[in-house]
């Protein structure tokens, strides 16, 4: 129960850990209201629905009024079995998608007892104070009581793209608060910060409430769509040859009601009906496998897509990298510095000529670091125990700047305390500076100004002597070619505060710069190597300083030394279709890159972590969002959040999407092979002897053992040996291109000639035929199962062997027990029978293994890249 109160609370210090405690106790947990899970009946309901079973249905309603016992328990059955499959296929799939939704959650960062603390949203209650700053999606309905320039987009809520700005509001103890002071549940932050008290969580939010009017399950993915499409079309074909069947029959005399009953078994058996099912059952395993190595699956579409990406669009910081920036250089106009020390921790020192800045300071470096940290929105953690590491809250980038002034005694909180913070012009992608103003002890207001040196370094923002300027616009390019960040760092003392309107970014005095790097992963060529051998092209698309995007690029192998690096700030660099490395990229940009690809055709995995990726995450066809250092924005856009923020997770994602699909068509080539030799020995029966090879009871004992277990098992076959080492398959490639069709005709045709070779043989002989061509042709079948694992031979998807092993059991069962004999209407066999078409039955699995050799499934194709 979630509701609205006196949101009366110390803004300093927030709730206390206790009274959140109570008040979680008694509201209960800030989520949505919940779909209501789907009743037992229903998906009974929904399954019986399916059109065949309804045709089950009706045979089975007509064998009862003719009084065909037999045949109508095996009917029965086979729908009992079916049903029970389809239902709890689907209970494991939801179940799959809703462990998936928890990994995700999104988390909240509020101040209780004083402290700044980052929770899970759903653990957010009346009356805490939200900490709010760009790319955060509000997780509560709040109202504002500090706002620097905080502009929201209320376009989830309101339909309206221009976002709004919000002003701070005194209004307490459950007062009307005003449309512009106040914050709704899932609105996204996209610039400024801010703090905001907590007035309706869960249910009772704007949000709740309109999720309560919504329903609606979720839809097919494009690849069950194809599927039913796929499913009709067989459905035809097998009802028009099932047809012939019993107008064949009818000529020849046999009784009608035996060849209506014949016709219906065979278009059940043929239609591989718990495809749809085990589709569902692929993708949710899929994805709960591919959760397992870190990679958390949003929507189930987006396995099935994985299979086929051919570009890998990455950012550069955090994703190539390792996302911990690190202050190495710092430049001023009296020296430049190096920095020693890794990580976040304050331990390192400053040389200055080699030696250790460690007491006076004529360097200016001081002033530099100190300016650096004023205008800084981060926080750094100390370890949580003797093993942990200190982390950082915020922009990692800024994180470097609090970790290299703690190296000279720089205290954060001692600074803000000592000079407050008065007014901010916050960060954005376009001017690509933040600026800061702080009220001095003497009353003075000082204004800082950080950003990239193209902005920074020009008489525009700063009032120094051209030559400096040039000196250090030339400095920094340097530091860039060499695979540094660079920020540049401006300030002023002014006598009074600037005026509403007042520019802030003029008249500056430059203090210096930071060169600031992040190290590449350790891991990260060797992933950019296995996207090359999968045929995926990898390609860098960053904000940064073309220096920098080249330097990182050529190390991990996205380019050459010799390659070309696109400038997005040239007109029409970014226009040639082989270029694999974007430098100073614009949001905007971003979207028509990733656009221009898809254009050509290509399948793009778009990896981002802020909020300026979230529109191309969307564009792209799988977006890929951090799940450590990214914003909620992205992570919400994204169809594929890496828990690890580690890009070989994709690959490992991208080999998974790969197993799910190859099972599928490895389903579908023993499903529609099996279904249409059961068709074919039913057409050819007849010219060859045996009137009626199968009767009806047998054909869908044939069918239940088949496409139960061992059909299902076999979506839990390996990924294919090399599938990584072979171009994707291509987007608009059909479930059954790519040379399927012509496989199931192949081995059909081996499953039909062994049948039919036992039952003609057998017919002429004297010997129980039919009970022959049935265990002929179950078995065989069986032996394709075996020869379509993607590894024989090795101990792998042990669950298909059994699943094999128990359905052989249950198809001699059918032979040898009184019960079932009388069921299926067989006779007991011979020793050298059942070795004669056991030993023949074999021959479905060396069809199936020498047709791979002679004709591969994935043919190796071109690459295009």
């Amino acid at each position: 129960m979630t509701q609205r109160e006196d949101t009366s609370t110390p803004l300093a210090e927030g709730l206390s850990s206790a009274d959140a405690a109570l008040r979680l106790r008694r509201d209960g947990p800030n989520v949505l209201p919940l779909r209501p899970p789907v009743p037992a009946w229903r998906r009974v309901l929904s399954q019986l629905r399916d059109p065949l079973i309804l045709v089950l249905l009706a045979a089975a309603a007509l064998t009862l009024a003719t009084g065909d016992w037999t045949d109508m328990a095996v009917i029965l059955l086979v729908i009992v079995v079916n049903t029970a499959v389809g239902v709890s296929q689907e209970i494991r799939a939801d179940r799959a998608i809703s462990a998936l939704s928890d990994l995700t959650a999104p988390a909240a960062r509020v101040v209780r007892d004083g402290t700044q603390l980052q929770i899970p949203a759903a653990d957010v209650v009346v009356g805490d104070l939200l900490v709010l700053a760009e790319g955060d999606i509000v997780p509560a309905d709040a109202a504002v009581v500090e706002a620097a320039a905080l502009l929201v987009d209320e376009s989830a809520l309101t339909g309206e793209s221009v976002p709004v700005l919000k002003t701070a509001t005194a209004a307490r103890d459950g007062a009307a608060v005003p449309e512009d002071a106040s914050v709704s549940a899932g609105t996204v932050v996209v610039k400024g910060r801010g703090r905001a008290v907590v007035t309706a969580t869960g249910a009772a939010s704007t949000t709740g409430r309109i999720a309560a009017m919504l329903g609606g399950g979720a839809g097919l993915t494009p690849l069950q769509r194809r599927l039913a499409g796929v499913g009709r079309m067989l459905a035809g074909v097998a009802v028009f040859l099932c047809a012939v069947v019993l107008a064949l029959g009818l000529v020849r005399g046999q009784p009608v009601e035996l060849m209506v009953i014949t016709a219906i078994s065979l278009v059940v058996a043929a239609v591989p009906e718990s495809l749809p099912a085990v589709v569902t059952l692929g993708l949710a395993l899929g994805a709960r496998r591919m959760a397992a190595r870190h990679a958390l699956i949003r929507g189930l579409s987006a396995v099935e897509t994985l299979g086929s990406v051919t570009v890998l669009a990455t950012d550069k910081t955090g994703t190539l990298t390792e996302g911990r920036m690190v202050a190495r250089r710092l430049w001023t106009p009296a020296a430049e510095a190096t920095v020693t020390g890794s990580g976040y921790a304050p331990e390192g020192r400053i040389d200055v000529g080699g030696r250790a800045l460690d007491g006076p300071d004529p360097y200016g470096m001081t002033e530099l670091l100190t300016a650096a940290v004023l205008c800084n929105d981060a926080r750094l953690s100390p370890p949580g125990d003797a093993d942990g590491e200190w982390t950082a809250l915020g922009d990692p980038t800024e994180a470097a700047l609090l970790a290299a002034a703690a190296k000279l005694g720089i205290d954060r909180r001692d600074l803000h305390e000592r000079f407050p913070r008065q007014d901010e012009r916050p960060f954005d992608s376009d001017r690509k500076r933040m600026t800061t103003v702080h009220r001095l002890p003497d009353g003075r207001f000082r204004v800082v100004c950080k950003g990239a040196p193209e902005t920074m370094l020009g008489a525009a923002v700063l009032t120094d002597d051209p030559e400096l300027v040039a000196g250090a616009s030339a400095r920094a390019d340097e530091l860039a070619r060499d695979g540094f960040r660079v920020l540049a760092v401006a300030a002023a003392t002014r006598p009074s505060a600037p005026g509403p309107g007042e520019p802030l970014e003029r008249g500056l005095r430059l203090l210096g710069l930071v060169a600031i790097v992040d190290p590449p992963r350790t891991a990260a060529a060797a992933t950019i190597a296995a996207c090359r051998r999968a045929g995926i092209r990898p390609v860098l698309i960053t904000g940064d300083h073309p220096g920098t995007a080249r330097a990182v690029a050529a190390e991990l192998g996205v380019i050459g030394p010799d390659d070309p690096v696109a400038d997005c700030r040239v007109p029409h660099a970014a226009d040639d279709p082989g270029t694999a490395v974007f430098a100073r990229a614009t949001p905007a940009q971003k979207l028509d890159i990733i656009q221009a690809m898809r254009e050509r055709g290509e399948v793009v995995a778009m990896t981002g972590d802020g909020v300026n990726d979230g529109p191309a995450l969307r564009r792209s066809d799988i977006g890929v969002a951090m799940g450590r250092r990214g914003t909620e924005v992205a992570r919400q856009a994204a169809d594929l959040v890496l828990a690890d923020d580690d890009l070989g997770t994709v690959v490992a994602a991208t080999e998974e999407g790969r197993r799910v699909y190859g099972n599928i068509r490895r389903f579908l080539v023993y499903a529609l092979s099996g279904g249409a030799a059961e068709i074919a020995v039913m057409l050819l029966g007849p010219a060859f002897g045996p009137a009626l090879p199968l009767l009806p009871a047998q054909i869908l004992w044939i069918n239940l053992l088949t496409h139960g277990l061992p059909g299902v098992a076999l979506g839990g076959e390996p990924v294919e040996r090399g599938a990584m080492d072979r171009p994707p398959r291509p987007p608009s490639e059909s479930i059954v291109g790519a040379g399927l069709w012509q496989r199931v005709l192949r081995i059909a045709i081996v499953l039909t000639a062994v049948t039919l070779g036992v039952a003609v043989w057998a017919h002429h002989t004297g010997h129980p035929w039919q009970s022959m061509a049935f265990l002929a042709l179950g078995a065989t079948q069986l032996a394709v199962a075996i020869g379509s694992r993607s590894r024989p031979g090795s101990g792998s998807n042990p669950m298909l062997l059994v699943a094999v092993a128990s359905a052989l059991a249950l198809q001699l069962a059918g032979l040898y027990l009184p019960p079932l004999r009388d069921l299926l209407g067989t006779e007991p066999l011979t020793a050298g029978e059942l070795g004669a078409v056991l030993g023949l039955s074999v021959l479905g699995y060396v069809a199936v293994r020498l047709d791979r050799v002679l004709h591969p499934a994935q043919k190796r194709r071109k690459q295009r890249h």
